[in-house]
């Protein structure tokens, strides 16, 4: 199913921040993909997120330099500045993505068609999701709603992740399970965070040892959003 192999691990990060350049790499070291979720309309701009008793950096990553940071990655839509796209009317919903997905597709040299949903709490619904499928040229999004499965799932424009990055006891747990597994049917291990919040602990070396522990398998596929997402599931959801 995914080249010839029935389990896929694959990775998503939103926002676009200078971070993302320290996660490639990580991911890179260990032959891992990501799917990259970006602002068009906020690149070059400085940003802080004020956590406990220190300021983490939200800053955006250059636009003079996007195609060559998510080099070997999937750049996606997360609209062009970030709002809760449910309290949009449709037409700002339509703009907010499709314009998004344009300036993106430029700056990438290939059609982007993959999405993450901005925005925490309640940011998405059917409304959105049929608005973004019917006007846009997205074809899936991921919600922040985690599913614990490695199901296929019908529903590509409300696309639920398996487990957040830094909830380690779940990746652990779930990733030996995984790994282990036996199967007829394809199985997805999606995982998804925001790469400045390796800052919040600094759980970057805890995060690299979760890589190397999910990596090297040779019964494994190790590919993009669109890359696994994408794949006719239909005999099987």
């Amino acid at each position: 199913m995914f080249n010839g192999k029935m389990k896929a691990v694959t990775f998503s990060y939103d926002d676009g921040v200078t971070q993302d350049i320290r996660l490639i790499e990580l991911l890179n070291k260990y032959k891992l993909k990501s799917t990259f979720n970006l602002n068009s309309e906020l690149f070059d701009l400085p940003g802080e997120i004020p956590y406990k008793d220190k300021i983490l950096s939200h800053t955006k990553v250059p636009k003079k330099d996007v195609r060559k940071i998510y080099e070997g990655h999937e750049i996606a839509v997360h609209s062009l500045t970030h709002p809760l796209l449910t309290a949009l009317d449709e037409a700002e919903v339509i703009r907010q993505v499709e314009q998004d997905r344009l300036n993106l597709s430029e700056l990438a040299g290939y059609e982007v068609i993959g999405m993450a949903y901005p925005c925490g709490g309640e940011q998405n619904d059917d409304r959105t999701a049929k608005i973004i499928k019917e006007n846009t040229g997205v074809k899936y999004s991921r919600t922040i709603t985690h599913s614990y499965s490695f199901d296929p799932q019908k529903n590509l424009y409300r696309f639920n992740p398996t487990a957040f990055h830094l909830d380690f006891e779940t990746l652990y747990r779930m990733g030996e399970e995984f790994i282990n597994m036996k199967t007829d049917k394809p199985q997805i291990f999606y995982i998804w965070g925001h790469s400045y919040e390796f800052d919040m602990e600094d759980t970057w070396a805890q995060f690299e040892e979760f890589c190397k522990f999910i990596s090297g398998h040779d019964d494994l596929f190790y590919g993009t959003n669109k890359e696994i997402l994408l794949k006719d599931f239909s005999e099987y959801v």
